[in-house]
This record gives C-alpha cells, structure tokens and sequence, in this order.
C-alpha cells in the first residue's frame, strides 16, 4: 500500500498567517545597513543632547536631573526594537488594512475632541491612567499609508480627478479638521503637507492640487467660525511678527532661542556649556532643543546633524526608487517625507522664520508617542529595504 503523507502545516491557519506576515526567508533581501546607521547615529546624538538640554530644567521642576532622560531612554530601547520587528514584517500587510488604521486614527481624533478637552481647549492627548499619547501622530503615519494604498490601487487612474484627487480630499479634510479642532496647528499644517506630498508622488496631475486650495478655505472658515481658535493663531502671528514687543506674552522663548543660536557662532560653547538652558528657554528639551545644540555645538555641529538628517532622508528615496512595488515606494518616501518636513519646519519655528507651532525635531525632542511612531516608520522603510536590495535599479 502506498504511504501517504500529510503536511500539518497546511491545517495550521497560524502557519499561514506567519507566512503572510513574515516572507519566506527565500523572498527575503536584507535591510539597508547605512539607513539604519543614519537612524541610530540621529538617535544617540538625539538622546545626548535631550540630556545636556533637559538636566537644569528637570531637577528645577521635577527634583531630578535624569527625568527627562530615564524616560526617553526607555521609549528609545522600545522603539529600537519595534523598529527592527518591524523590518522584518511584510509591509504589505500594512495595504490590507489601511482602511481600518485610517479608521481607527480619526476615532482616537474624535475621542480626544470630546473628552480629553483641557482647561485652555486643547485637546492635543489621550490619558489612560498615567500613560498618554497624541493621535496626531497615529493619524500622520495612517494618512501615509491611506494615501499610498489609495495611489497603489488607482496607479492608472491618478491623472483623473475621481481617484487621483477625491478619496484624497476627503480623507485628508477629515484628519485635518479633526486635528485643527484640538487646536494642533503643527500638527494640521504636517497633516496636510504629508497628504498633499503623497498625492504628488502617487501621480495626481499638478492642476488638480488647486482643488485642494478648497480645504485651505475650508480651514480659514474655521478660523472665522470659532473665534477663540483665531485669537490663538492671530496671538502666534503677532509674536511671531515682533516678539521683542510681546517679550512676556510669548515672545520670551523666541528671543532666547535666537540668543542661544547666535551664542554658540562658529564652533559651540562646547558640549554641556549651554547657558541658556538654564532656564532661560523654557521647556528646552521639548521643541526648542535645536537652540541648545547651536549653543553647544555651533554652526559646524548644528551643520553636521542637519547634513545627517539630509542624508537619512534622501538614502530614504534612494530606497523608495529601487522598489518596483508601488505601495512599498510610496509608503518609504513617505515616512522619510514626514522626517524631512518635520526637520525643516522646527528649525523654521526656533529660527523665527514661521510663527512658533509646536513642532518637534525627530530623535532629538523629548516624547514618547513621537519617539516610537518615528522609529517604527523608520522600521517600515527597512521592510520595504529588503524589497529593494532584491530588486536593485
């Protein structure tokens, strides 16, 4: 009698779901080696100098000169290991749920609109207990794949405006509006110029983006609407315009900033030598830590990190083109976009080029929630890197 054989394997749907979320290793092309350098180069030198920044300011406030640190510390080895968790995950799986992350981004959005509204109307957070975080960023990291699937999908339809531009719009007023009733203007403005990259680079004709001015309207109405969210960004603008007149109505923080970049000239004051943190920029390890670094590290150091960042996020697009799967190229530009962006805005903030909003520079500023949603997107361009050393160009 012939023998028969069974594969049990194939009885066994959690095989299965390995296999879906987790290629054969046949399939599999190793991660990009320098890409991940860049990101643990940014991130040591990030926690160095949240250190350097932060210690006065946290034994001042909280009686420990290592608060700050500790906990960044911690949200850093995390995140370190999601990333490379994440790395080896297939990114496709990402694509099969998007909807439902969208989904459950502007659900966070709505709970913190309704519930987690403080004494001054923000609505920035969500507390569960002593642990909190912002939906802004979940909801930054689902438009990035929303809108890389919506391109992916429709890859011969971008050009029309029924998908290269609708489900677009209509994702992307939702998210916004959500985000500008918390009064998160940083995190409206990034929203809406991820969204609008995304649509560029999955395809959307150059004259349809002036449909999009429609939104800009949308949010100007806003503004008009609900008057005390006017008195707060026309606050913002007039500092901004001339913070030496509002020097105690929030001009302070601007023009100690602008005396700690002109402080550090040439060469730095050299690590640890920050004058002005001594409580003189408030909070400087949050959104003003580039400030500290001009300070310490002067126009060659600050040069330097920024050159890092640069070329973290073109290595970034180098992978992106190498990869012939449209979502998987689009999702890495956009991850290594939303650095970039982020980058390029905080230093507008701290230098007074834009109005102060609150925008964090990544690896550097102090926050969990912004810590471990950029190292697991950081993870999710070392899972499309593997694509890519498969298929190199």
């Amino acid at each position: 009698m012939k023998a028969i054989t069974i594969d049990l394997n194939s009885f066994i749907p959690i095989a299965a779901a390995k296999e879906r979320i987790f290629e054969p290793k046949q399939k599999r092309g190793k991660i990009d080696f320098t890409f991940l350098v860049l990101v643990l180069v940014l991130l040591t030198v990030g926690l160095v100098m949240l250190f350097s920044a932060s210690h006065a300011f946290a034994f001042y406030n909280e009686g420990n000169s290592f608060y700050y640190i500790e906990r960044q510390l911690f949200f850093a080895v995390v995140g370190v290991a999601a990333m490379l968790f994440v790395s080896q995950v297939n990114y496709k799986i990402l694509q099969k749920y998007s909807i439902l992350l969208y989904a459950g981004a502007v659900a966070l959005l709505l709970i913190a609109d309704i519930f987690m509204r403080d004494q001054y109307g923000f609505a920035r957070w969500i507390y569960i207990g002593s642990f909190s975080f912002q939906p802004s960023e979940i909801a930054k990291f689902a438009i990035i794949v929303l809108f890389a699937h919506f391109a992916a999908t429709n890859a011969n339809k971008m050009k029309t405006f029924k998908y290269g531009v609708m489900p677009f719009g209509i994702a992307l007023a939702i998210v916004a509006l959500l985000v500008i009733l918390s009064r998160h203007l940083s995190g409206t403005i990034i929203v809406g110029a991820l969204g609008v990259s995304m649509m560029w680079f999955g395809g959307t004709r150059f004259r349809y983006f002036g449909a999009l001015l429609a939104v800009g309207a949308a949010g100007v109405a806003l503004i008009i609407i609900f008057p005390q969210f006017m008195a707060y960004t026309g606050d913002r603008v007039q500092v901004w315009l001339d913070p030496y007149s509002y020097y105690h109505e929030g001009g302070f923080q601007t023009i100690q900033a602008l005396i700690a970049i002109g402080s550090g000239g040439i060469w730095g004051a050299g690590l640890g030598n920050s004058r002005q943190k001594y409580l003189y920029i408030p909070e400087p390890q949050n959104d003003f830590i580039f400030p500290v670094v001009c300070e310490e590290l002067g126009f060659i150091g600050a040069s330097i990190i920024l050159i890092i960042f640069a070329l973290l996020v073109a290595r970034g697009f180098m992978i992106a083109m190498r990869c012939q799967d449209k979502f998987g190229s689009l999702l890495a530009a956009g991850c290594v976009t939303h650095i970039g962006l982020q980058v390029l805005l905080n230093i507008a903030v701290v230098t007074n080029t834009i109005p102060n909003t609150g925008i964090s520079l990544p690896f550097f500023s102090y926050g969990g929630t912004a810590l471990l949603m950029t190292l697991g997107e950081m993870g999710v361009v070392l899972s499309v890197s593997k694509k890519s050393s498969i298929q190199k160009i």
